[in-house]
């Protein structure tokens, strides 16, 4: 089941986090009132009222700015491949595109190979840096001393196929035809 984010999911988002982020501690990083202020923009995905993935998006609201940002989009490893980080995307470049927007950044750790690989599938490019890691352009100390990040920007957003109109119920994406159907009638039943 895919629904709207809010503050009662915010605990156990906060629960799996470090697990879901290979045991690096990124609770700061998603603090409870975005899951109180951009409800509209933010998806939790649920199988059997466990938590299998989230997104937690917002609009930047500066005067004629054209951005939106995405600021986390993870998932259970065990469903890592089929679909559900792209389809989350989807949904929040649907928004993006109701609502005018243009542009999604994010951001991933240098070490994160896995996130990089799986934004730059999406269409995402990597911005510049301060210097290089790995060969990879990255933004030193980006939230804090130490912390290091590969800042990420889509232009045009995420290619259609990725999408499928928020009001519909039941929608399936493209991305999904190559898996199962006993798979689609479990996350994207109306």
């Amino acid at each position: 089941m895919v629904r709207n984010a809010d503050a009662s999911d915010y605990p156990r988002i906060i629960a799996v986090m470090k697990d879901w982020w290979g045991g690096r501690d990124l609770t700061h990083m998603l603090p409870r009132i975005f899951l109180e202020h951009f409800r509209d923009t933010s998806w939790v995905v649920e199988k059997d009222q466990a938590l299998v993935g989230f997104l937690i998006g917002f609009f930047y609201h500066r005067t004629g700015a054209t951005k939106a940002i995405s600021i986390s989009s993870v998932f259970i490893r065990t469903f890592w491949g089929m679909g559900v980080g792209a389809f989350l995307y989807g949904r929040f470049t649907m928004a993006c595109r109701k609502n005018g927007r243009d542009v999604i950044r994010s951001c991933t750790s240098p070490a994160n190979k896995a996130s990089i690989s799986f934004h730059k599938r999406l269409g995402f490019e990597i911005e510049k840096g301060d210097t290089k890691i790995d060969g990879i352009s990255v933004a030193l100390d980006y939230n804090r001393p130490g912390d290091s990040k590969v800042l990420l920007r889509s232009l045009g957003l995420i290619p259609r196929r990725y999408c499928c109109h928020l009001n519909t119920p039941g929608c399936f994406l493209y991305y999904f035809l190559s898996v199962s159907l006993h798979y689609r009638q479990i996350f994207f039943q109306a």
